[in-house]
């Protein structure tokens, strides 16, 4: 299983298959019989974090790639789903196939929430346009991380659970003014309960860059009085060694630097199929003066004065996934079904 996405400049996208249907009133009356509780669940994961993989839909909903193919090519044939194949170089294989929210999907959410397509703000020639968009790596690598924590959160004997996942657009609608992570999670475990704001690097930026962030985030905490982690994701080791030092700099430039509790870890120090799990003993907090790296459960064991996250529910923007959907939940439903 491949989780560690190629970088953006490797990926182009081909002509899509033909033969599906058309999507008018009676294929979304056709699917209120055919679509299972999980179907709906990736169909709204799918509007909300805006592109998955087959590899994060197995990781997410089916116990098995084949299972999973077989669904999928039922929804994208009722148009539930798009898809799309980036290309990439000769020789790395060939990726997985790319899925965005469709328009009878986007139709059988509007509906489920009682609301009109229009006010849902989708659009099909928009859905579409992560395939050739400029971030669509980096939108993949995010959501690798996530889906990675859920598929830990299936096992039958589960390390924890993934209580929250917000994407980078929600982020911006409650945090925008401020910061702009690029997601934001939440995963409870027999340890505890960690929270955090994700920024996954491609080294395609100034560490400049990455330390105006760290003062931003120093202003949402003095404004909200919240603590909250902030996990930095490099593609190496070099990469995460200098940032280090930039980060600290920043760090030790405001004036409550323990409002601002920092961990970073690199795609180097995995295995190269879990180059985007959280859950491996990998993340270095910032300001560690003894100890080695630490896995995302015990994390919060490097802040003594990091108090418990507030229940998710009282923080600001967490009641849409869009200018009308519900956001997903994080979990899939325990009935799935299809």
């Amino acid at each position: 299983m491949v989780a560690y996405p190629h970088p953006q400049r490797a990926l182009r996208v081909p002509p899509r298959a033909p033969g599906r249907v058309v999507a008018d009133a009676a294929l979304v009356t056709y699917l209120a019989r055919h679509l299972s509780p999980r179907d709906r669940w990736i169909t709204r994961l799918a509007h909300e974090h805006r592109v998955l993989t087959t590899h994060q839909i197995v990781e997410a909903g089916w116990s098995t790639q084949r299972a999973a193919n077989r669904r999928l090519l039922e929804l994208y044939r009722w148009r539930v789903l798009d898809r799309f194949q980036p290309l990439v170089p000769v020789g790395q294989g060939q990726p997985p196939a790319h899925y965005v929210c469709d328009i009878a999907g986007a139709s059988v959410l509007a509906a489920e929430d009682s609301i009109e397509l229009k006010e849902t703000g989708y659009r099909h020639a928009r859905a579409m346009a992560i395939a050739h968009s400029l971030r669509l790596a980096h939108t993949v690598a995010v959501n690798g991380f996530f889906t990675s924590l859920i598929a830990h959160a299936r096992r039958p004997t589960p390390p924890g659970t993934l209580t929250a996942w917000w994407s980078e657009t929600r982020c911006q609608r409650a945090f925008g003014d401020i910061v702009r992570p690029d997601a934001y999670g939440r995963w409870t475990s027999a340890r505890g309960e960690i929270e955090w704001f994700l920024e996954l690097d491609w080294a395609t930026e100034p560490l400049n860059r990455l330390t105006l962030k760290i003062g931003d985030y120093g202003r949402l905490a003095t404004a909200t009085r919240i603590s909250t982690p902030v996990l930095f994701w490099f593609p190496t080791a070099g990469r995460e060694t200098n940032a280090r030092r930039a980060l600290a700099a920043a760090l030790g430039g405001l004036d409550q630097p323990d409002m601002v509790p920092v961990a970073t870890t690199a795609a180097t120090l995995a295995p190269a199929d879990s180059h985007l799990d959280p859950t491996l003993p990998r993340w270095l907090p910032l300001t560690a003066t003894r100890g080695g790296r630490l896995p995302l459960d015990q994390l919060t064991s490097a802040w003594p004065r990091l108090r418990p996250p507030d229940p998710v529910d009282g923080r600001s923007g967490d009641t849409s996934a869009g200018p009308g959907l519900r956001p997903p939940t994080p979990m899939p439903p325990s009935v799935t079904g299809g």
